[in-house]
């Protein structure tokens, strides 16, 4: 198999997204890919895979395509059943088509081509183990194997794990992945780790995940634009090899745009100078000289035009760096707190089925630190809502200090209806802000401007939030966790949906905060990143 894209270029009627994207994918070819949220990631996979036409540049293709999407949205009454027998048909067509040319093949005047296509396009599928694969693939990634099951009643998670297992046990010739690792625990992860690296095929894998580009990546594209504006190529594999590399390329960017400031502040003062000079400077005295007076006019007005097309025939166009994450100064505690007091004391909390730890005390303290680890299912995420009183407690005890601001990430951002998806992220934020003064959650004095974090541009935050990306939904529900200057935050798998750069820019933050910090999470790079932290395993 094969597919060749040049100099693709994609763009939706109000802003375009991707422009100059050249990649070459063939068997054996694992290409990782990463970017900003809104870089265009998804709607290039969406491009490969000929959901999408492109408005520029062309894609060859040959093969057969499977992509996984971030989200699978479950049509009304469909089955895990009817998802694993419309995605393995074209397997179940391949042994079919075998089993006529077999059954119909004439040994004395029967076309051998003809029936060794048959068994070759039946031995690349593995068509006889379909069956025992897709129950492996289910079994392992922890999604449900009942086939009766309804789409619609499992969570998002469990959805995203189905497709994902069919489309492994399907065998295309080319995989495109849309952050696969965000739903799955470390066994699920490994498990597909293991697939991937001896994937006969091409794979292509927008991911967050800097453990599964060393494991399974041959070269990583970064949709960021560089300097000169074009998406960059690192052909050597391993996350670190292009993090360093990335990282020597931003430095010398941000260099060049300091040369070319300072530059064109130092010539913009020489004209000026020059222009003051018109009119005081070189002036003879009033009344002598007239003539000569307006032509040494002429000669200096003309001497400083020239000097501002010199500038403009010699500046260097460096557009501006990309912004980094400007995280908040984040308070430890409020006036009157003891320091030995904690912000949060959950005692033997026992939630339904879900989380029941009796005899287990876990109290937050100021600037306290604390990683909740464990598989899918044993109730991590239930238990950050039992901390951050969103859920009642069946058995057990929380307190909290008077007057302690908690900032809540879910793991999944909430359903949007459409009076919700048609506000602006800058509506929203203020709405938010209103409600949490009228309740006296916030200090007027200390509102983070949202539009200050880095985390969403002005025209972003102007558009109506069901417009955005994935990954930018996620940005601004972080950026609502810090609009009223929290004492903790509970973050419920941070990095999921993120793009990379914030995902390392994120992790840097919450290690320095003065402000508590509560994470759950299946990335593996960050727990090692947060190994010091105190832990609690569940299961």
């Amino acid at each position: 198999m094969h597919l060749i894209a040049t100099e693709l270029a994609f763009s939706y009627p109000d802003r375009p997204v991707l422009g100059g994207v050249s990649v070459s994918v063939s068997d054996g070819v694992r290409l990782g890919v990463v970017g900003e949220n809104g870089s265009g990631k998804s709607t290039l996979l969406h491009l490969l895979a000929g959901d999408l036409v492109p408005s520029g540049g062309e894609i060859r293709r040959q093969g057969t395509i499977a992509l996984v999407e971030q989200e699978l949205h479950a049509e009304p009454g469909q089955t895990v059943g009817d998802l694993v027998h419309a995605t393995l048909a074209e397997v179940r067509r391949a042994a079919a088509d075998l089993d006529a040319a077999v059954e119909a093949f004439d040994h004395e005047t029967g076309d051998l081509a003809q029936l060794q296509r048959a068994l070759a396009a039946a031995e690349h599928l593995a068509s006889w183990d379909a069956d025992r694969r897709i129950d492996v693939a289910l079994t392992r990634l922890g999604a449900p194997r009942d086939h009766a099951m309804r789409l619609e009643e499992l969570s998002v998670g469990q959805r995203f794990r189905v497709r994902l297992a069919c489309r492994l046990a399907e065998r295309s010739d080319l995989l495109l992945l849309d952050e696969p690792t965000n739903h799955l625990d470390d066994a699920a992860i490994a498990f597909l780790t293991a697939e991937l690296a001896a994937w006969r095929g091409g794979l292509v894998v927008v991911t967050h995940d800097r453990e599964l580009l060393d494991d399974v990546a041959t070269a990583i594209l970064d949709l960021d634009p560089s300097w000169d504006g074009r998406p960059v190529l690192y052909g050597q594999p391993g996350y670190l090899a292009y993090r360093f590399a990335k990282n020597q390329a931003l430095h010398r960017w941000r260099q060049r745009y300091a040369a070319e400031r300072k530059r064109a502040a130092a010539l913009a003062y020489r004209l000026d100078r020059t222009y003051e000079g018109l009119s005081d400077e070189w002036r003879p005295p009033k009344g002598s000289e007239k003539h000569r007076r307006a032509t040494r006019a002429r000669i200096h007005v003309k001497a400083a035009d020239r000097l501002i097309q010199k500038l403009e025939d010699e500046a260097i166009e460096v557009p501006v760096p990309p912004v980094e994450l400007a995280f908040p100064d984040l308070p430890a505690a409020s006036p009157g707190w003891e320091p030995a007091e904690p912000v949060i004391d959950l005692r033997s909390p026992r939630v339904g089925e879900r989380v029941d730890l009796p005899g287990t005390r876990i109290d937050i303290p100021p600037s306290g630190r604390l990683l909740i680890t464990g598989p899918n299912g044993t109730g991590k995420s239930t238990l950050l809502a039992a901390l951050a009183g969103a859920i009642p407690l069946d058995r057990g005890s929380r307190t909290v200090i008077p007057g302690a601001r908690i900032g809540v990430v879910r793991q999944e951002s909430p359903r949007l209806d459409a009076r919700a998806a048609a506000r602006t992220g800058f509506k929203a934020y203020g709405e938010e802000a209103l409600a949490l003064l009228a309740t006296g959650e916030l200090d007027p004095d200390l509102v983070v401007p949202i539009a200050s974090l880095g985390l969403l541009s002005e025209d972003e935050l102007d558009r109506p939030i069901g417009e955005l990306s994935v990954g930018r939904r996620r940005r601004f529900e972080l950026a609502r966790a810090l609009v009223h200057v929290p004492h903790v935050l509970l973050l419920d798998e941070p990095t999921n949906h993120l793009s990379i750069d914030l995902v390392d820019e994120l992790t840097r933050a919450l290690r320095v905060t003065p402000a508590a910090v509560v994470i759950a999470t299946h990335d593996r790079r960050m727990r090692e990143e947060l190994a010091d932290w105190p832990r609690l395993e569940l299961g």
